[in-house]
């Protein structure tokens, strides 16, 4: 089989893909590496695969099972990989994939315990961040509120380690409507601030009830507006000289509290 270069009508589709209208109309996205890959594989969500001569000698295991599962596989050149890779040293395993975000309501169903809700997110790197460290902590969901940055970004795919594919991710536009459906779906609303209310130190007894934790933009945090629309305000303690907390940290320090406090007050 011919390795497919970059000016293959197939490679140039693909290549699209990393442009955000382009994956809303097609209603797919590009996943690339070989954890991303796999997890996508398990998720039965592979489209289509692209691999070079390198990545087939390092994943052949994985490249033949998902063309067992259906898939269709391309060989590639290395120019082609490089054409489909928004990174400096391509991996060469590059996976076509149907989307992973769902609507806030199916996020939301059942009785969630734990929902991460970075609010007006603008980096790619640390809303993946966030997604793995709520999908580590063992989070129902991840709601992603106003003008955050689309889960399906390169850089948000690899920074959240295949963990987009473990767990509900949903978006909504409207603040006002997510905090509202949140509430709906029974859950105590609790805002990240410097100047809570509440010490993170002091606050298991309030987290053990089934939480969302709202996390503000990395250069501004949350809005006042969004604050005054939490239940509870908690500050997180610095001990040290540090002025603050960049945004990934703070939501695995505020993550892991809830978690443990929930898992001891199950405990008999």
């Amino acid at each position: 089989m011919d390795s497919l270069t970059e000016r293959t009508p197939r490679v140039v589709s693909a290549v699209k893909l990393a442009r955000a209208a382009e994956r809303k109309k097609a209603g797919l996205f590009l996943a690339e590496g070989f954890n991303a890959v796999s997890e996508a594989a398990r998720s039965r969500l592979v489209r289509e695969l692209f691999f070079t001569a390198d990545a087939l000698e390092r994943h052949r295991d994985l490249i033949t099972s998902i063309e067992a599962g259906g898939a269709r596989v391309h060989p590639i050149t290395d120019r082609a990989a490089k054409a489909l890779s928004d990174t400096v040293t391509p991996q060469g395993l590059i996976a076509v994939t149907e989307l992973v975000d769902v609507p806030i309501v199916r996020a939301l169903a059942g009785t969630p315990r734990l929902v991460a809700v970075p609010v007006e997110t603008a980096e790619p790197g640390n809303a993946g961040t966030v997604i793995r460290v709520a999908d580590a902590a063992g989070a129902d969901s991840v709601v992603l509120l106003g003008d955050s940055v689309d889960p399906h970004n390169g850089k948000c795919v690899r920074a959240s380690a295949g963990s987009v594919f473990h767990l509900p991710i949903a978006r909504e536009r409207s603040i006002e409507s997510g905090i509202d459906a949140l509430r709906r779906a029974g859950l105590t609303i609790v805002a990240t601030a410097a100047d809570g209310e509440v010490d993170l130190d002091d606050a298991d007894e309030l987290l053990t009830q089934p939480t969302a934790w709202l996390f503000g933009n990395e250069a501004h945090g949350l809005s006042e507006s969004v604050t005054r629309d939490a239940d509870h305000r908690i500050r997180i303690p610095i001990h040290g000289r540090a002025e603050s907390l960049n945004l990934a940290t703070a939501a695995a320090i505020c993550l892991y509290a809830s978690a443990r406090a929930q898992r001891r007050s199950e405990t008999p």
